[in-house]
């Protein structure tokens, strides 16, 4: 059992996606307009959703999820923190799921990074794309957002331009750029995008280091992690 701010807790079941720095870091980059209607697009065990809703008493989170054993540990979760009020779970496939057009404030997804190679012995379906590829994620989140809603993501750096393409292919502009360091001098380990639907190009950009150069916890990590 995971403890998370604010008193939520987070159990994740054995075979499911575990709680990552990805995650982490992620639910720290978003950021959300006041009662935000919130779409996480393969939602696992509703670590973002109980991230966001532990961060921000007035956002509602939809996950919806293709994996039926995380989405029961959702529902659990949900259900265990007390929130069913203002975050959900859906047994279902983003890429064919009536997402109800235009209607969320903000999508965020912890996507599969990998486009193919030989097939992970451990979660598959969530580190590969065999179930959602880069272009269909963006499909949806591009489908799902209101005009001027903000796409929050986590990905590798490899893959920063293709993700920029994409997202320009469906109207989503890149805003926001984190680029994150586990240590400080270390080479970028993880990508951050906010993409807005509708936005002008523009793109700014910052640094995000977890540790510094004596390994000791920096202030993001001291933020991200409520040290």
């Amino acid at each position: 059992m995971e403890t998370l701010a604010n008193g939520f807790t987070l159990e994740i079941k054995q075979g499911c996606f575990p709680l990552s720095t990805d995650s982490m870091v992620l639910a720290h980059f978003a950021r959300l307009p006041r009662n935000a209607r919130v779409l996480d697009l393969g939602s696992g065990c509703g670590t973002l959703g109980l991230l966001l809703c532990a961060k921000d008493s007035s956002c509602h989170v939809t996950g919806l999820e293709l994996d039926e054993k995380a989405h029961l540990c959702a529902l659990d979760n949900i259900a265990r923190n007390g929130i069913a009020h203002r975050m959900e779970s859906h047994l279902a496939d983003l890429r064919t799921h009536n997402l109800h057009a235009g209607s969320f404030d903000c999508c965020i997804s912890n996507p599969p990074y990998f486009q193919g190679g030989p097939s992970s012995q451990s979660l598959p379906q969530a580190r590969r794309e065999d179930s959602c590829t880069a272009q269909q994620l963006f499909q949806a989140a591009a489908g799902a957002l209101k005009y001027g809603g903000d796409f929050f993501l986590v990905h590798r750096p490899e893959r920063l331009a293709e993700l920029i393409l994409w997202g320009n292919k469906f109207g989503l502009e890149a805003k926001k750029l984190g680029l994150l360091r586990h240590r400080e001098g270390a080479p970028v380990s993880l990508v951050l995008l906010q993409l807005r639907k509708g936005a002008r190009p523009g793109l700014i950009w910052e640094d995000l280091t977890l540790h510094d150069k004596n390994g000791d916890p920096t202030e993001l990590y001291r933020s991200i992690y409520h040290v």
